[in-house]
């Protein structure tokens, strides 16, 4: 299957309450989306495992103050998805978007590459 455009309201639901607990910065209700060998890829840094990417949720972008829009989806193939986010904040540059390519194995995360 090639990549084709979808609403973001079309995301499986797991990566729908990923989004939602993350844009709300609740760490514990983003990390039930993943599974437990699940891999968070972020600025060129690798955290495995629950533990790692609970520590990942509760560091990453924590010093700064900042909003989240989705504003894109697509799906890749049978298992990976990629959400476009938008995030305007107090972060050096002051605008970002940021596409937060998924990997599921049925209802769980187990691959999330954050990246430009």
């Amino acid at each position: 299957m090639s990549s084709s455009t979808t609403q973001p309201d079309q995301l499986p639901a797991t990566i729908r309450a990923y989004l939602s607990a993350h844009e709300a910065r609740d760490v514990e209700a983003a990390l039930r989306a993943f599974g437990p060998r699940a891999v968070v890829v972020d600025q060129g840094q690798t955290f495995r495992g629950t533990s790692a990417i609970r520590d990942f949720l509760r560091e990453a972008g924590a010093p700064f103050s900042y909003t989240i829009e989705l504003v894109g989806a697509r799906q890749v193939d049978d298992t990976r998805w990629v959400a476009t986010n938008r995030l305007e904040g107090d972060f050096p540059g002051g605008v970002a978007e940021l596409d937060y390519r998924f990997t599921l194995d049925g209802d769980v995360i187990t691959e999330l590459v954050i990246g430009p």
